[in-house]
């Protein structure tokens, strides 16, 4: 099945349409879209495929979709941005925004510390329904109650899901709004892009639908058969909270299909954009978009300072991660554009970020989740190629 892409390439990226073409080789029932802004304009502009599998319904220019853990760069420019405002302090204790976080040992733990994934609390130690995430206030006591899993500070382990009530509860103990409000009011809006963290329940039927690809499938299928009967399985609670989401993140109509998930906010993984507003969002970190340059130059200096990195609180295999104030930094683990790169990729093969030399703004989203996952690699190598051409 041949499947049809619409949009627009700027003369002299012909090679990235091309890449995005060849990331629907063996999905042809995927639905995609692809945006790259350099210099503040567009040069690339493209979607198609499938916005859901169950109808056919084609994907449009203005589907939006889940993007994961790329809302983990949303909510670390919130954070940037006030702390370029004079508002945050990344070395203060969370406590000094957030004072019954303190509990449990937790005094020493730094802002910084949960930006870049060594709070220890990763992973809650009581399970979680799903009724019960759709409360803010039952997750943030939950968590300010709990002892860290490690001494905060000295390892890291990424905060899959429980980061975004984290920052997001600083950020709102620092602002008053919380975080999706606030990210409309200094973002979405100025910028004029269709991106939120709390979806307004009437666009509901725009979002794609999302379904588990062979190779997600597969590594969870490894990791169950893997798992010693008794133990406690650490990273897979970093993901499902204790039951309350599926280990791929969704299911039919369960988790990050379920629309009451879309409407409330998940600072770590629940923001919804189109691939044009997320690529518009990181190029505004590093050129003016329309008048609007959210982080300056200083600021950025800071917020990039590698926070963590190497091996992981709970042993993985290579390559690993690194990360700056929670924006996620290039290394092997996640290829961006060039080393000075930053953004963050999500579950399943959305990956947005900024490259602040070339002055790009980049995002790549898709329905179809899948772990070994070379589409947005190697539409951003494309990318790369064009770039060194035109210099």
């Amino acid at each position: 099945m041949t499947t049809t892409i619409s949009g627009t390439v700027a003369p002299g990226f012909e090679p990235v349409g091309e890449a995005f073409r060849e990331a629907f080789s063996g999905h042809e029932r995927m639905g995609a879209a692809l945006a790259v802004r350099v210099g503040g304009a567009p040069v690339v502009d493209l979607h198609g495929g499938v916005r859901d599998v169950r109808t056919a319904e084609p994907w449009q220019a203005d589907t939006l979709n889940v993007v994961f853990s790329c809302t983990k760069g949303l909510t670390a420019l919130l954070a940037a941005r006030l702390v370029q405002e004079g508002r945050l302090d990344y070395q203060a204790p969370v406590s000094a925004y957030w004072p019954e976080f303190a509990q449990a040992g937790k005094h020493g733990v730094l802002v910084r510390h949960v930006l870049g994934h060594r709070a220890g609390l990763n992973a809650p130690t009581r399970d979680f329904t799903t009724d019960e995430l759709l409360d803010w206030s039952t997750v943030t006591t939950a968590l300010a109650e709990q002892a860290p899993l490690w001494q905060p500070g000295y390892a890291y382990a990424y905060h899959a899901i429980t980061q975004g009530w984290l920052a997001g509860e600083i950020i709102r103990r620092v602002t008053g709004m919380t975080p999706g409000a606030y990210f409309a009011e200094l973002v979405a809006e100025p910028l004029g892009v269709e991106a939120w963290i709390g979806l307004p329940p009437a666009l509901e039927p725009r979002v794609a639908h999302l379904t588990v690809g062979a190779t997600l499938q597969a590594l969870i299928d490894t990791q169950v058969a893997a798992r010693t009967p008794g133990d406690v399985d650490w990273p897979d609670r970093a993901m499902t909270l204790g039951g309350a989401l599926p280990a791929a993140l969704v299911s039919e109509h369960g988790g990050f299909n379920d629309p009451r998930l879309h409407a409330v906010e998940f600072p770590a993984a629940g923001g919804i954009a189109t691939a044009r507003a997320l690529a518009t969002i990181w190029s505004a970190t590093v050129v003016a978009e329309g008048g609007v340059r959210l982080l300056d130059d200083d600021t950025l200096d800071d917020a990039l300072r590698v926070q963590s990195d190497g091996q992981p609180f709970f042993t993985a295999p290579p390559p690993w991660p690194r990360w700056g104030m929670g924006f996620q930094l290039d290394s092997e683990a996640r290829r961006y554009l060039t080393p000075a790169s930053f953004g963050h990729d999500g579950a399943g093969g959305q990956v947005a970020f900024a490259d602040p030399v070339h002055d790009v703004g980049f995002a790549f989203v898709t329905n179809v989740m899948e772990a070994d996952d070379p589409r947005a690699t190697r539409i951003i190598d494309a990318l790369r190629g064009c770039l060194l051409t035109r210099s």
